[in-house]
């Protein structure tokens, strides 16, 4: 039977992504799907992109050094779920609603609690965000992409509540991405070692410093080729310090943002990043080895937790952002550039812990939630 999925996410890409991944699968088994997100955030152009409904909410958080703001939120919240209940006598109630965090998916979730439509939570990190743990205590099913952030749900959920770790849903242009498309995009010949960096524009400066000053190293590498997203803010920086010659810059590239990301996971042998949630989730669907660096700043230092799903299983290496101006960074690089056993046996690692279905398995939960209803 086809169902009518309400979707919310928003605020960032991490919140996003995985929500058009498990669209992407909904709508593939024939299911009708609809989101509801803030018409001046990044959703408002990723989701209509993707090619599905959008009903913009409007709404804000609260500050919470200043505890008045939560009037006016609650004011904005009110009248979010009116009008999401508007929405739904012209269009039809849904049969379940899925949030996926941030303060946009509050009205949705709670006018459909107060409805008796089924409500899905799923939470990316490994410490959950305040919305999340909200809107917890009326989901019927709780999904976790790691078991690690269960423990900030304890006492928040109802007796009935059910908990999966369904893993973290990554969109199907990333999955389906192959190496040789991948390599075609990059210009990267199949026979050469491909090495991915990525940092984000985020907390990622010194990062790309401590890989400029291993260029001459790298190059030295007659097979390597080195694909170095720097984030727009660094891009500049990057270049001039690089100072790459037309020769190097074959096999040197700098990219501000890759937009491609499936295909540039795709051709890569190995791969230097952060450990954002969507970043482990992608890195663990297309199972490359990894070096992770965690942001130090991230809420609850949550990025190391993440990183430890890859690490602790032999998917990938760990070390401290601290550690990135020490002689400990040049050997980790170098070791996952030149031990070719030690990427494959990483590689195998990652394929065992099966994350390219967490889409597939996110959507057999939201079916049946809206089928036991029924």
């Amino acid at each position: 039977m086809a169902l009518k999925v309400a979707l919310a996410a928003g605020g960032t890409a991490g919140h996003i992504n995985p929500a058009l991944a498990l669209a992407e699968e909904l709508k593939r088994r024939g299911h009708e799907v609809s989101f509801y997100g803030q018409p001046n955030r990044l959703e408002a152009t990723l989701v209509p992109e993707a090619g599905f409904d959008f009903f913009p909410t409007r709404i804000s958080g609260f500050d919470r050094e200043r505890p008045w703001t939560l009037i006016s939120a609650f004011v904005r919240m009110t009248k979010a779920e009116r009008a999401i209940g508007s929405h739904f006598q012209e269009t039809g109630v849904p049969d379940v609603a899925v949030g996926f965090g941030a303060y946009v998916e509050m009205p949705l979730l709670r006018w459909c609690s107060r409805h008796d439509v089924p409500v899905v939570v799923h939470e990316q990190n490994s410490v959950p965000g305040l919305a999340n743990k909200m809107c917890s205590g009326f989901a019927r099913t709780l999904c976790l992409s790691l078991p690690e952030a269960m423990p900030a749900f304890e006492g928040r959920l109802s007796k009935d509540t059910k908990v999966v770790v369904t893993g973290n849903p990554v969109r199907r242009s990333v999955i389906s991405a192959t190496r040789a498309d991948g390599r075609r995009a990059f210009g990267v010949p199949e026979d050469a070692r491909m090495l991915l960096v990525f940092g984000g524009s985020l907390g990622a400066h010194h990062l790309n410093e401590a890989l400029c000053e291993m260029k001459d190293e790298l190059l030295s590498r007659k097979d390597l080729y080195v694909v170095h997203s720097t984030g727009k803010d660094d891009a500049e920086f990057v270049e001039k310090t690089l100072a790459l010659t037309p020769e190097e810059k074959k096999r040197y590239q700098v990219k501000p943002y890759i937009s491609n990301m499936g295909e540039a996971l795709a051709a890569a042998d190995c791969v230097i990043s952060r450990a954002g949630a969507s970043s482990i989730a992608e890195i663990a669907a297309l199972a490359v080895p990894s070096l992770l660096i965690p942001y130090p700043k991230a809420t609850a230092d949550h990025q190391t937790t993440n990183a430890h799903y890859l690490v602790d299983a032999g998917a990938a290496h760990l070390l401290p952002d601290a550690e990135v101006e020490t002689e400990r960074f040049r050997e980790e690089v170098l070791s996952l550039v030149d031990n070719a056993e030690e990427r494959g046996a990483m590689r195998k690692a990652a394929e065992g812990l099966g994350q390219a279905h967490a889409a597939a398995a996110l959507a057999d939960e939201v079916e049946r939630a809206a089928q036991a209803k029924a």
